[in-house]
């Protein structure tokens, strides 16, 4: 899926979409997106030497895992509810192409649970288990 096409299962809207393309290949989803340099949160994370902030790289991860939970998405929200063993490997800067991997490990009803990665190139940026909890929306 591409960036239009993923408005359809994400509420998410620019300057907060955070995911390029995304594919689903045998139960693992990998998505991408390239940092560009003028996003907002670079903006004072750091003058002079902008790095992608943590939170950020863990939104990044959430929004590329979207294909995993496609068959329940329309008509929900879906909403962090946990974030486990999360580490920060190696930093992400302007220019950098984020792939992300994920793979679902457990699921209870609407609650998923999620192994993820972000890697730039061959380096692990960040990784962990992400819970989502996806709800009707109003």
């Amino acid at each position: 899926m591409e960036r239009e096409e993923i408005k359809n299962y994400l509420p998410h809207r620019e300057p907060m979409l955070l995911v390029d393309d995304v594919t689903m290949d045998n139960g693992i989803t990998t998505g991408h997106y390239l940092v560009r340099g003028d996003e907002f949160f670079l903006q004072g994370h750091f003058p002079g030497y902008p790095v992608v902030p943590g939170v950020i790289l863990c939104e990044i991860m959430g929004q590329c895992c979207c294909a995993l939970m496609l068959d329940v998405l329309p008509g929900r929200l879906t909403f962090y509810a946990g974030l486990d063993n999360v580490r920060f490997k190696n930093q992400v800067r302007p220019g950098d192409r984020v792939t992300v991997t994920a793979r679902i490990v457990n699921r209870r009803g609407l609650t998923f649970f999620i192994d993820a990665e972000a890697r730039v190139e061959e380096k692990i940026c960040a990784k962990g288990r992400l819970i989502f909890m996806l709800v009707d929306k109003p």
